[in-house]
């Protein structure tokens, strides 16, 4: 049997902090890369807009591909630090070394060369970005089963990985400072220094201070095929994973294309600095108000209200004209307090939905589980990079000059049109969803018992 359930409610937040460390760091990286690496790549380093979508929709596929691979084998891990804390140390120096590559070539390097270099560091980032974000997305699934203090733990979580966030508009601002191509690669080499030791230095630190449920050792999926294939057995999980790849094309398409909207379209390119920050700091001080909105109302409820103020935020976005900064940045801090509740929501839902896995399977693949929606995330990440490569090539973007017309209307397209429709199918998606808190409590009821 397992102990007493209350036992488990309100872990205390130096618990949770310590878990969170290292998200600062990898917010800091991946938004960062997913903010501005397509914008630098092409306006600083010069590789072709087609190329670098290829370069991201290779480099996002084969992530995607490792994450069931590193899913399965973090649920079967035994050892004496537990199954998700070796990995976490294991992914903390490729991570570091792949940033500073990413955004550091050597200068001699041009044509297919930088091309080659880019593309291969951001293979080996998202590789070790593998490695550390299943196992700790799945450690925080493990750390209580209670279903509202799982809000607590994915809100600090998100916290954390929002400061990296702000921090990464302010070296985005730095970066938009630069005169020259030189300029801007002695900055990006500086700020990628800086986020790789952070990000090093809070993996080792979570790893060797956090413990794990040892009566969660062993009890991984038995063979990978059918582990995965549990995800879509579950119709809880099956939903979710539908609902997450629409949300995730959506959100990929948008955060890569905010400083071509921001350049281009809204006629300020520093801008995009307030804009993002905005959002950031909106995003920060919502965590904790649907961390409490969480302890009365459903799960259900909020992640709908999140997703639909997302989708007016975005929708409201298209109509902002030439100058219109502060009007895009009060819609950008909309949107942010709706991403908050996403982001704190949609992981402790998950987390729920494992459980349910447990109850048909009698095992714990919480591994497995996070993988599957990292997969369609970075699945997601891949067509959106791909799409806006392929899209701008065919528009007739050209770095730095007055776009054409049909140049404008893809910009636009990509990042207005296509999160919109995205965040409107994962609503109506989502509205099927029925794994609530009495569900939830009966799931776990019947765990107890028959253990």
């Amino acid at each position: 049997m397992r102990g007493n359930r209350e036992d488990e409610i309100r872990l205390p937040l130096s618990l949770l902090l310590t878990y969170a460390a290292p998200m600062a760091g990898v917010g800091f990286m991946v938004l960062l890369i997913n903010m501005y690496l397509m914008k630098f790549s092409t306006d600083v380093l010069l590789v072709p807009p087609a190329a670098m979508g290829l370069i991201f929709a290779v480099s996002r596929v084969w992530d995607a591909f490792s994450d069931p691979l590193a899913g399965y084998l973090s649920d079967r891990t035994r050892s004496r630090w537990g199954r998700r804390r070796p990995w976490l140390m294991a992914a903390a120096l490729p991570l570091a070394v792949a940033y500073v590559l990413i955004w550091s070539p050597p200068t001699e390097l041009g044509g297919a060369a930088l091309t080659l270099w880019v593309g291969a560091a951001l293979v080996l980032f998202y590789t070790g970005f593998t490695v550390f974000e299943v196992p700790h997305a799945s450690l925080g699934a493990e750390l209580t089963s209670d279903y509202r203090d799982r809000n607590r733990i994915f809100g600090v979580r998100r916290l954390c990985f929002g400061l990296g966030g702000l921090l990464a508009v302010g070296g985005l601002g730095l970066l938009s400072t630069a005169t020259d191509a030189a300029a801007a690669r002695g900055i990006a080499l500086r700020v990628a220094l800086a986020a790789a030791a952070v990000t090093g230095v809070g993996a080792a630190f979570t790893a060797a201070r956090m413990r794990e449920k040892p009566e969660h050792q062993g009890r991984g999926g038995r063979r990978p095929l059918r582990a995965a294939v549990d995800i879509l057995r579950n119709p809880h999980g099956r939903l979710l994973l539908v609902v997450f790849l629409a949300q995730q094309l959506g959100v990929a398409s948008l955060t890569i294309m905010t400083p071509y909207w921001s350049q281009y379209i809204l006629g300020r390119a520093e801008a995009v600095s307030l804009i993002l920050g905005v959002f950031m700091l909106a995003s920060l001080a919502a965590v904790p108000l649907w961390v409490r909105a969480g302890r009365r109302i459903e799960k259900k409820a909020l992640l709908v209200a999140s997703m639909l103020a997302i989708a007016a935020a975005i929708g409201a976005l298209a109509l902002v004209g030439e100058g219109q900064i502060w009007l895009a940045a009060a819609l950008a801090g909309l949107g942010g307090i709706g991403g908050a509740g996403a982001d704190v929501v949609f992981p402790s839902v998950q987390a729920d939905v494992i459980d349910y896995d447990e109850y048909l399977t009698g095992e714990r693949k919480e591994g497995v589980y996070f993988a599957g929606w990292a997969f369609a995330s970075k699945t997601a990440g891949a067509a959106a990079g791909a799409i806006v490569g392929l899209l701008l090539s065919a528009a007739g973007f050209e770095p730095g000059a007055e776009q054409s017309e049909g140049s404008r209307q893809a910009i636009l397209l990509l990042f207005c049109g296509l999160p919109l429709a995205c965040w409107t199918i994962g609503i109506a998606l989502f509205a099927r969803f029925s794994l609530g808190r009495r569900e939830h409590a009966a799931i776990l009821a019947a765990i107890d018992a028959r253990r």
